[in-house]
């Protein structure tokens, strides 16, 4: 089994700590285990909600934090400016493209639409072959199953291949999720374009 450690993770979180405490907890776990695993956080460049937490608890450790963050959010105060580098960009279009060109993987928390665009933006890339970066979702306290049981149904539906919708890795602790992602094969979903 080939196993490459993936350096840069980008995560995608929300700008809330949601209300479960489980979530926040997980958050902080995960950033304690980047960095002791020597990765370097990528993110959205917040300092509140689960991307705050995220952030400060790599950073606790004496790891690296890489942020990206639109102007407008700067100007509403929501940025992070006690990380390693904060990058400021253009719009969220401009975030998006930077936080995926940096990255050598993706994990989505728990949080709201602009996190549920984020994973749909990157895992559908990997569908069409822009990148072959593995995607995944930090299950804490099963928040994403609603989701999982969704995309069962569009699979059901013939809307989602049942082999794409295979290429997500799910997993609810944090070390055995990024295990996953170092051991990722991408597969070949070519196929489903048609000559």
């Amino acid at each position: 089994m080939v196993n490459i450690m993936k350096k840069n993770i980008c995560v995608f979180c929300g700008a809330s700590e949601g209300n479960n405490p489980a979530y926040a907890e997980q958050a902080k776990l995960l950033g304690h285990t980047l960095a002791k695993q020597n990765r370097r956080l990528v993110y959205g460049g917040g300092n509140k909600g689960l991307m705050g937490v995220l952030a400060n608890a790599v950073l606790e450790l004496g790891g690296e934090v890489i942020g990206i963050i639109p102007e407008r959010l700067v100007k509403a105060e929501t940025a992070h400016h006690g990380i390693t580098r904060l990058e400021i960009v253009k719009d969220m279009h401009e975030r998006k493209a930077k936080m995926a060109t940096l990255a050598d993987g993706f994990i989505s928390m728990p949080g709201g639409t602009g996190t549920l665009e984020e994973l749909f933006e990157v895992w559908t890339g990997a569908q069409i072959g822009y990148h072959e970066k593995p995607v995944a979702l930090l299950n804490s306290a099963g928040f994403w199953d609603p989701l999982l049981t969704f995309l069962s149904h569009s699979v059901k539906e013939g809307f989602i291949r049942d082999s794409f919708y295979h290429t997500l890795i799910v997993e609810e602790e944090a070390t055995q999720l990024l295990q996953m992602m170092d051991t990722y094969i991408p597969k070949d979903l070519q196929r489903w374009i048609k000559k």
